[in-house]
């Protein structure tokens, strides 16, 4: 960021200085002094600069490649050489980068002056070839420097490479070296480790002893501003999220997300607090110089090792709870609970004195016997420890049988333990320790971290945010609704995650080897640029691009805003023509803040006209809908055959236009259904707008009565009923049409001007309700379709239907042909009944 504001304001002070050579309101002398100050340096001057620089960075890499060679052995010392080294990079290619602008003019100066004439030709005027040769000859001097710095960048590579090389050769020599064992068992060992247990009592005692003599105030504060630290983290922490760790709360069935909140957050607030008091007493301490010669060391040791002790019980004891079962993450036993927490507890505090012991016998120069001695007792302990975590039967069926942990989880453990106990048998304890540490500390890191993720996960899980404790509470003191609640928890989730990745992986990564420096390199190169082929990926510049495009977005919106409810409002401008306006200055505002946001990302706007070359690719094969949908967008919203709030109807649709936007139409019909209509159909389809200019508009009644009754006596109810109404204009007046004859009927038709075409429908019901009372009261009658239905019935001949007189006659004389059938299909030799008839 200093960088940024430097050269913004460099930026600035060139242009203002332009400016007023510009204007000439100073000398041009006075402005070429001040623009030297700022860094512009005349051609002259510029090679001489960066040689210079060259010749300087050139010194210090030479140093720096003679402290390779000294700290070979040291891996701090040559992460610290690796910085410096990675932070000269840029310098040398800046001196390279310098000499850019001023290539481009000799350049194009040269493609003026053209070729020189070959033999010959006339001769060129002496002050072209003057210029000619001081320009190759400034070319030649330019490109030397640039080679310089090509070579110099080339060797500063070629260090970071070799330091990378031997920090891997330390690494790979650590975990494969052997020690032999019947050296480091003997007698000589017992009295080494007494002996060096007595110094180390001797300078704990001589440091106390100052410390009480002569700074017993400074020590007495530092503790106590320490302690007050910690406790407002504590207490603060505990008041926030009481909700989340007090086991009071949901005791008889808490939910899957109350119980992993609990587990992190009870795991994570004293933790941090316990950090914060030992940061603070270190930092008290050093500062009032309590400190002195190794006891800084072996007190940030023993506070380590005491956080991490520390850090595995409270892990274990959350996640297992084995004096509250309801509140545990595994269904293991009480009792299996209770030795898993303290065998955990165990190895990290083996570990830890193991660790704590290390650091002490480097600074005091122990022997090496002892440190093999040290660390091969703590590994088979840790070992041992191992396969009895892996021996537990932590689990109980129905039936009250104890059940052992999951097969694959009972090898890995089984493996670890095994590989551990091994490795330190064959003499490779760098090996073992190094497997330890990981099991306990990448352990713990990873469970609080997988801890945190599952916490994450329901947080963003439908409906997960608004039944947690922070959920309630905003549901209960805002007008949150149950979806923004859900979108809101999604987000705390996305940011839980970031937070855990950005919080754990560092911590995973020093664990396996790196160092504090190789993170902050990465950091660094992440942050100003990656660079993939031709292309340069710089987070900071893609973060300064999402911001500038968010600004531009709020901005947009507030001039949306103040311009439609500010300036449009107080001019009554039509509600249409305010929401056209409304989006396209919402769409041009959007696009430049676009536009403004990818330039401050880094992306060179020219480099996507390949992308516009494939979009116009697709544009004409499969775009080409949307684009005319957009299109359209356009021109309703440039022409306005209909806005915001008017009546249409399109082919089958009738409804309010609620919504125009760039490809579609929101059309709400009077069923109160949602229709959105490509904006294309209503440009090349015909559209009717009832309140295209304004409301007015005719409604007609139809009206039928029967040919006897009396058609001006009618005409003249009509037409009063009409004039009476209160919302029926005057001008145009109504009018009572007689439409004509009908098959049974006279039809009239009512025709009525509103002011508000909308009310047609309220109109239209109060003007028949009066019709049938007027008629009623007159006597009129309204006619009813009736129709005179003639059967015409016929024999199985064809012959007409008998009369009634012909009736019997003819069904006898078919019930005997009936019969005649009948008998001819009976079987012969049956006998039957006689027929009564």
């Amino acid at each position: 960021m200093p960088l940024i504001r430097l050269s913004l304001s460099r930026w600035f002070l060139r242009l203002l200085i332009a400016l007023i050579v510009c204007a000439g309101a100073v000398p041009a002398p006075f402005a070429a002094a001040v623009a030297q100050d700022i860094g512009q340096t005349t051609p002259a001057n510029l090679v001489a600069d960066q040689q210079k620089a060259l010749k300087d960075i050139a010194a210090k890499v030479d140093d720096l490649e003679k402290q390779i060679e000294q700290n070979g052995q040291d891996d701090d010392k040559l992460v610290e050489i690796k910085l410096q080294l990675e932070g000269l990079a840029p310098q040398v290619l800046q001196s390279a980068v310098a000499f850019r602008p001023r290539l481009n003019d000799i350049n194009k100066r040269l493609e003026q002056l053209g070729p020189a004439p070959a033999e010959g030709q006339p001769a060129e005027p002496d002050i072209v070839a003057t210029e000619r040769q001081a320009l190759v000859a400034e070319k030649a001097d330019i490109n030397a420097v640039v080679a310089s710095a090509e070579a110099l960048s080339v060797g500063i590579g070629g260090l970071v490479n070799e330091v990378a090389t031997a920090r891997s050769d330390l690494f790979r020599s650590f975990l494969t070296r052997r020690y032999e064992l019947t050296d480091a068992f003997t007698s000589k060992v017992a009295a080494d480790a007494k002996a060096e247990f007595g110094n180390f009592g001797r300078t704990i005692s001589s440091w106390l002893n100052f410390a009480f003599r002569f700074k017993f105030q400074s020590v007495v504060a530092a503790t106590f501003m320490a302690l007050a630290a910690a406790f407002i983290l504590l207490f603060g922490g505990r008041r926030l999220f009481s909700r989340l760790i007090d086991p009071t709360i949901h005791a008889d069935g808490p939910s899957y997300l109350s119980r992993l909140s609990r587990a992190f957050w009870s795991t994570l607030l004293p933790t941090l607090a316990l950090a914060v008091f030992f940061t603070a007493t270190y930092f008290f301490y050093d500062y009032y110089g309590v400190l002195r010669g190794d006891i800084g060391i072996f007190l940030r040791a023993a506070m380590t090792v005491i956080g991490l002790v520390f850090c595995v019980n409270r892990l274990t004891n959350a996640a297992l709870s084995p004096s509250q079962p309801q509140w545990r993450l595994i269904p293991v036993e009480p009792r299996a609970g209770r030795w898993l927490a303290a065998l955990a507890t165990v190895m990290a505090a083996v570990l830890g004195f193991n660790t704590f012991l290390s650091i002490v016998n480097d600074q005091m120069g122990s022997p090496l016997s002892l440190t093999v001695a040290r660390s091969f007792l703590a590994t088979i302990v840790v070992g041992i420890l191992l396969i009895l975590m892996g021996s537990l039967k932590p689990f109980r069926s129905q039936s009250g049988e104890w059940r052992r942990w999951p097969m694959w989880l009972r090898c890995t453990t089984f493996l670890l333990g095994i590989f551990t106990i091994g490795a330190a048998l064959l003499g490779y304890i760098g090996l073992a320790i190094f497997v330890s540490l990981q099991v306990v500390v990448t352990g713990t890191i990873l469970i609080t971290a997988y801890i945190g993720l599952l916490s994450a996960r329901a947080l963003g899980a439908e409906g997960g945010f608004g039944n947690s404790s922070l959920g309630q509470w905003l549901g209960r003191n805002s007008s949150l609704e149950e979806g923004t609640l859900d979108q809101l928890g999604l987000v705390v989730s996305v940011a839980l995650n970031i937070l855990i990745v950005v919080v754990f992986l560092p911590l995973i990564l020093l664990m396996w080897g790196f160092r504090f420096g190789d993170i902050e390199a990465w950091i660094y190169r992440l942050a100003t640029g990656v660079t993939i082929g031709s292309v340069t990926i710089s987070l900071a510049d893609i973060l300064s691009g999402i911001v500038v495009f968010v600004i531009g977005y709020f901005l947009t919106r507030w001039f949306q805003g103040w311009l439609d409810g500010s300036v449009m409002a107080r001019g009554k401008v039509d509600a249409g023509v305010r929401n056209s306006i409304r989006l396209v200055v919402g769409y041009a505002g959007i696009a430049i803040a676009a536009l403004v946001g990818i330039s401050a990302a880094g992306i060179d706007l020219s480099s996507l006209a390949l992308v516009a070359g494939g979009l116009s690719l697709g544009i004409g094969f499969g775009l080409q809908n949307i684009v005319q949908n957009f299109v359209s967008g356009l021109i309703l919203l440039a022409e306005r055959p209909f806005k915001v709030g008017d009546w249409i109807v399109a082919g089958t649709t009738s409804g309010t236009v609620k919504k125009i936007s760039v490809r579609a139409t929101e059309i709400e019909t009077f069923q109160r259904q949602s229709v959105i209509m490509p904006n294309s159909e209503l440009i090349n389809g015909a559209v009717g707008n009832w309140t295209h200019r304004n409301k007015l508009g005719r409604v007609e009644v139809p009206v039928a009565v029967g040919y006897d009754s009396d058609a001006r006596k009618v005409h003249q109810i009509l037409l009063d009923i009409a004039t009476s109404h209160p919302m029926v204009l005057k001008n145009p007046e109504p009018f009572v049409l007689f439409a004509g004859f009908g098959d049974s009927v006279l039809n009239f038709e009512i025709r009525v001007f509103l002011a508000d075409v909308g009310n047609g429908s309220t109109v239209q019901n109060d003007i028949r309700f009066a019709v049938l009372e007027a008629f009623r009261n007159e006597g009129i009658g309204l006619p009813f379709l009736q129709r005179d239905v003639h059967i015409k019935r016929e024999t199985a001949d064809g012959k007409p239907w008998p009369s009634d007189d012909d009736k019997s006659e003819v069904e006898l004389a078919e019930r005997h042909a009936r019969r005649a059938a009948a008998r001819a299909t009976k079987p012969a030799g049956r006998r039957r009944k006689p027929d009564p008839g």
